[in-house]
C-alpha cells in the first residue's frame, strides 16, 4: 500500500513543454481523497519558491470548507448568519439589493477561493455605469458612487469573515478602487423666500419644525425625533439626544 502523502507535502519535476511544475496535496475531501494543486514557473528555484508559498498558504486555509463555497452561496450564508440579525431593517433592504442584484447576479457563480480584485473591481464599475434596475427619466443607468461604497463595505465585511474562518486567505476588497463622494451643490434658500417658506409651513401645522431646522441647522432625523418635553422654556433651551 502506498504512502498516503501528508497536507502540503510537494514534489517538482519538469514538463515536456520545458516549463518546471510543482505539485501538492492541498487537503482531503470528505471522503479522504486527496485534494491535488500545482504551480507553474519556467526555473526549478522559481517553483521551489512557489510552491514554499502555496504550501505556507495551504496551511493556513480550511481547504475543505473553502471548495464548497461559491461567492453567491457564501455571501448569503453571511448575511443571514452573520449580519441581518445585528443590522436595522433599512439596512437590510440595502444588503439585499446588492446581494441579490449585483453580487449574485454578476460573480455569484465564481469559486470563492477564485475571486480576484478584478473581478470586484469589475463589477464595481458595471454597477456604478449601468447597474440601476430602473433607468431614471433623464436616462441614467448607473448608480451613484456612494450605492457603490455601500455595496464595497458590505463586501469588504463578508470577505473578511471569510478571512477570519480560513475559508479564503485574503480579502479580495482590498485590491479595489471604489468611487469618491460625490460633492453635491449646497442649495440655500434666498432670505426674501423665507417669508414665504414660513407661512406655508404654518398653514400645514409644521411652523415650529421648519423654524426650527432654518435657525439651528438639526438634521432631519432629530427633527421629526423631537418630543415637547425636550424643550425647557425656562431656560430657553433644547434638548436633542
Amino acid at each position: 500500500m502506498g504512502k498516503r502523502r501528508a497536507n502540503g507535502e510537494g514534489n517538482i519535476r519538469k514538463r515536456p513543454d520545458g516549463r518546471w511544475e510543482g505539485r501538492y496535496v492541498a487537503g482531503h475531501d470528505e471522503n479522504g481523497k486527496a485534494i491535488r494543486k500545482n504551480v507553474l514557473g519556467r526555473t526549478q528555484a522559481e517553483v521551489k519558491e512557489k510552491l514554499k508559498k502555496a504550501i505556507g498558504e495551504c496551511a493556513e486555509v480550511d481547504i475543505e470548507k473553502a471548495e464548497e463555497y461559491t461567492v453567491g452561496g457564501w455571501v448569503r450564508t453571511w448575511y443571514e448568519t452573520y449580519s441581518k440579525p445585528h443590522i436595522r431593517e433599512s439596512t437590510q433592504e440595502y444588503y439585499e439589493d446588492y446581494i441579490e442584484h449585483h453580487v449574485v447576479t454578476r460573480i455569484g457563480n465564481i469559486k470563492l477561493t477564485k475571486l480576484t480584485g478584478r473581478d470586484i473591481q469589475k463589477m464595481y464599475n458595471e454597477v456604478k455605469a449601468s447597474g440601476r434596475i430602473r433607468v431614471t427619466n433623464d436616462g441614467n443607468a448607473g448608480m451613484s458612487a456612494s450605492y457603490v461604497r455601500g455595496l464595497h463595505m458590505m463586501l469588504h465585511n463578508c470577505l473578511g469573515r471569510a478571512v477570519k474562518e480560513r475559508v479564503i486567505l485574503r480579502n479580495s476588497t482590498e485590491d479595489c478602487i471604489v468611487p469618491k463622494p460625490e460633492k453635491k451643490e449646497m442649495h440655500i434658500l434666498h432670505p426674501e423666500d423665507i417669508s414665504a417658506y414660513l407661512k406655508e409651513a404654518e398653514k400645514r401645522g409644521v411652523l415650529a419644525m421648519f423654524f426650527l431646522e432654518l435657525t439651528t441647522g438639526l438634521r432631519k432625523g432629530e427633527l421629526v425625533a423631537l418630543l415637547w418635553s425636550d424643550l425647557d422654556e425656562q431656560s430657553m433651551t433644547l434638548n436633542v439626544c
